[in-house]
């Protein structure tokens, strides 16, 4: 009953951290599938989201709900702007000019987040911090059930974004094919821009859910080296599979801790990854795609 109930706690903990995993890897997806460009400062993003949360929330003295609220809505601008003032010049450029820019701009990300918040960790008081749940005499932390939730609404509210509104399915018709989107009326640039917006959110949110269980600090984006291993596995493309794939890496993780030498779950991702690229090189949920012309 013990090993029943402690391999119930590594899936949960598993789980909450590979929903972490999964919307960071969101965010590579939805960019990926608009734009075919891969955002690797995709992770420093939720980093300066966590940052924005905790000046809002700890120096302001904001509610966590107001304060995080707000935090998702000034890091989804800082997203919009990013694309419209920057991205958008590298479009047409070589794949590689498109990767050394998003690297650089990580790096930039993490000097300014250093310089203004320092490089200690940081982190703030939320309703989930410190509080466990008796389920069935298994006790969960309710900072892992969050996250768990939140990943889960957040998908529904995505989902309903995606395929009721007018938004959504121009976002969809512009991934789909660029130019048939243009001629039918729709404003691809500013589509594109409110992707990458969209893409910033769901990171800052990634960052807001991971604060009670880690600190806030300016190396925190690199998760998106886990989070790229998870959407490749969940077939990059695809928005389900990002989710799944962060999952699948999370519990892997867990598991890898529990039974194997220390240090070892650390490479997981990188294992799990290697060998889904073995196995199945297009990933769990790879998507046909035609060429956009």
């Amino acid at each position: 009953m013990h090993d029943a109930a402690r391999i119930l706690q590594l899936i949960v903990n598993g789980a909450a951290s590979g929903c972490i995993y999964g919307l960071i890897a969101l965010g590579f997806v939805l960019i990926y599938k608009a734009t075919e460009m891969v955002n690797f400062a995709q992770g420093d993003v939720m980093m300066l989201g966590g940052f924005v949360a905790f000046s809002l929330i700890a120096n302001y003295h904001l509610p966590y709900w107001v304060g995080g609220l707000l935090a998702i809505l000034i890091t989804a601008a800082f997203g919009y702007a990013l694309d419209a003032l920057i991205i958008r010049r590298v479009i047409g450029q070589p794949q590689f000019a498109v990767v050394m820019l998003t690297l650089g701009l990580g790096f930039i990300f993490r000097a300014a987040a250093g310089i203004t918040w320092g490089y200690d960790s940081v982190g703030f008081d939320t309703p989930f911090t410190n509080k466990t749940v008796n389920v069935g005499g298994l006790i969960l932390g309710q900072d892992n059930l969050s996250i768990i939730v939140g990943t889960v609404l957040l998908c529904g509210v995505l989902y309903l974004f995606f395929s009721k509104t007018r938004i959504g399915v121009a976002m969809q018709a512009a991934s789909q094919n660029q130019l048939a989107a243009y001629y039918m009326g729709i404003p691809v640039r500013t589509i594109f821009s409110l992707i990458w917006a969209i893409s910033a959110g769901v990171a800052c949110l990634a960052g807001i859910l991971l604060s009670p269980v880690s600190m806030i600090d300016v190396n925190m984006g690199f998760l998106g080296i886990k989070a790229f291993a998870a959407a490749v596995i969940g077939g990059f493309g695809s928005i389900p599979g990002s989710l799944v794939g962060g999952v699948i890496v999370g519990i892997t993780e867990q598991f890898a801790g529990y039974k194997l030498p220390a240090g070892f779950q650390e490479v997981t991702s990188n294992v799990v990854l290697l060998l889904m690229l073995f196995i199945r090189p297009q990933g769990l949920f790879a998507e046909r795609m035609g060429k956009r012309v």
